[in-house]
């Protein structure tokens, strides 16, 4: 017989992540599969990350089994993710070498690392750059090389203990996983595994279909809690997503139901801007709806939160537009509070300017860098110009949209047809009209309390 096939087990979080401490997200599915997982795979070395492994049993007993028995562990700490730095932890106590260790260039590592390698990549947040891949492929599949048969430490535990002898898993323990499985459901009859059932979901996302993805969200809910007392939220966070937006039986049941998925995750305290400004949304559109008041407060409360978490654009627009709706409400109960929330709208709006001044060049010195990658008509290089695509439009709207609330209408015309000539999806286009149409009628009423003195552009 052969030698059988040495196996790599990939130590990371999953889905769209947010390093706390840059305010940037990351899409860590695509740095697992288009930077590890390919490069893994092409040393002949099988390649599995935690949620591929079919749920039959617990999931637990795998991992661990894994963090012990893997001929290689991978572990990208990248977003400072607790569980893989537990994991990396697990690993360099159980085994003195074969584990190499990867992050995010800009991770601000929450305690001293200097002791152990990190090999970092660059990402662009939902995207990864081709020309960056490429280099950091290289680097890893060399570095895979030089450890994979080498019985060198690279545990700073077995380095430093230098006489530790490393623990030898018990024969019997194959048959205690065999026992904590439910004796009705045998491996072949699992169905897919958590990362198929997530990628599945996304992409119905992205063809509009909620209610299919919300479905493919709580199974992924189900299979991702089996072991685990506190819910995943990033699954619950889609899974409120697709909520809402399936809006069934109804939108405002739909809404209150987001709303009790995200309590669920602790929403009062939690510092996750992604779980935060989904809260304000959804206020925010139960305010829209007319549920009551109460909702605009506490969609402000929640916008303000994300906006100064992330200091990013996509919250300072609908902070912008709720103190418009506050200076309409009943919760401006004077001409001074009108005008105090007009003056704030105005501040983020300026503040907006700002943020898109400063990130539309480094949008467009990174896509002329990637000029000869473009041009390569793969599947990866459509999906990096579609990246840029996207940045740049939401750049033009946001532009466009502060300019409105300004009153600056030729620079809002001037943007608002950049973004038209940039390649974009129906919805997002739809997205924009329907947010400037909400400003319009409130700064119709309001805008007089401005100054100068806010007036509908003829």
């Amino acid at each position: 017989m052969g030698e059988s096939k040495k196996r790599c087990f990939v130590v990371m979080g999953f889905g769209t992540k947010t390093d706390y401490v840059s305010g940037r997200k990351l899409d860590l599915n695509k740095s697992y599969k288009y930077l590890i997982k390919p490069v893994v795979e092409s040393k002949g070395i099988e390649c599995v990350r935690a949620d591929e492994i079919l749920h039959s049993g617990s999931i637990d007993v795998q991992m661990y089994k894994e963090l012990l028995m893997a001929d290689l562990v991978i572990a990208d700490l990248s977003t400072a993710n607790s569980n893989a730095i537990y994991e990396l932890g697990i690993r360099h106590a159980l085994r003195p070498y074969t584990t190499i260790v990867v992050a995010e260039d800009k991770l601000a590592y929450p305690f001293d690392l200097n002791h152990i390698l990190i090999n970092s990549y660059n990402h662009l947040g939902d995207a990864i750059d081709i020309e960056e891949a490429e280099r950091f492929k290289e680097g890893l599949g060399k570095q895979i090389d030089a450890v994979i048969n080498k019985e060198e430490s690279d545990s700073p535990v077995y380095t430093y203990l230098n006489s530790l002898i490393p623990p030898k898993i018990k024969e019997a323990l194959d048959e205690t996983v065999e026992k904590v499985k439910n004796p009705d459901i045998q491996p072949n009859e699992t169905g897919k595994a958590l990362s198929k059932i997530i990628q599945d979901a996304e992409d119905l996302i992205e063809q509009k279909d909620f209610d299919k993805a919300k479905l493919l969200f709580q199974t992924a809910i189900v299979l991702a809690n089996m072991n685990n007392s506190q819910p995943d939220t990033y699954l619950t966070h889609r899974l409120a997503f697709t909520t809402y937006k399936a809006a069934k039986p109804d939108l405002i049941s739909s809404l209150y139901e987001s709303m009790r998925l995200l309590q669920s995750i602790n929403l009062a305290h939690t510092n996750d801007p992604e779980t935060v400004s989904l809260a304000g949304a959804i206020e925010k559109k139960l305010y829209e709806n007319g549920e009551g008041e109460n909702h605009l407060d506490e969609a402000l409360l929640y916008f303000l939160r994300s906006y100064y978490t992330l200091n990013n654009r996509y919250n300072g627009i609908n902070l912008a537009l709720t103190y418009v709706y506050r200076a309409n409400s009943g919760l401006a109960t004077s001409k001074n509070e009108k005008i105090t929330d007009l003056v704030m709208a105005k501040r983020t709006w300026s503040r907006i300017l700002y943020l898109c001044d400063r990130d539309w060049p480094i949008v467009l010195a990174k896509e002329q860098n990637d000029a000869v990658n473009l041009n390569a008509n793969t599947k990866e290089s459509q999906e990096l110009q579609d990246y840029y695509n996207t940045q740049k439009f939401w750049i033009s709207v946001n532009r466009a949209e502060a300019y409105f609330g300004l009153g600056q209408f030729e620079n809002y015309q001037k943007n608002k047809e950049l973004a038209k000539n940039i390649p974009h999806p129906t919805w997002m286009w739809e997205s924009f009209t329907e947010q400037i149409g909400k400003l319009a009628v409130g700064l119709t009423k309001a805008g007089h309390f401005m100054e100068p003195s806010w007036k509908a552009p003829v």
